[in-house]
């Protein structure tokens, strides 16, 4: 059985090498988003969707948001995620609020 995600480069195809390219440049002209722990840093790509973008000891993500490299978040209560914005955005549960007051008082 496959992995649904890997960090195997030979299994990224030319698209996922492209999106990598812009990780990795946009690691370096804006540097890591600032809740994310800059240790074992790696790039992964999910195998089921396509995604590619950073994780970390810490399980963290980052990924790109247009031109942005910016944390993807995930509630730990109910599974909701997505970029701080757009979590903002939706009508969530009263889980996610209190999640996102933590990610934006840390």
């Amino acid at each position: 059985m496959d992995e649904i995600v890997t960090s195997d480069l030979s299994r990224f195809g030319s698209r996922e090498r492209l999106m990598l390219v812009e990780l990795l440049q946009a690691w370096r002209a804006q540097g890591l988003p600032a809740d994310f722990i800059d240790n074992e840093v790696r790039p992964v790509m999910n195998t089921n969707s396509g995604y590619v973008f950073l994780t970390n000891s810490d399980y963290q993500v980052a990924m790109m948001n247009g031109n942005r490299l910016e944390s993807w978040y995930t509630c730990p209560n109910c599974g909701n995620e997505g970029f701080l914005d757009d979590l903002k955005a939706e009508k969530l549960d009263p889980c996610c609020k209190e999640y996102i007051a933590e990610i934006e008082a840390e």
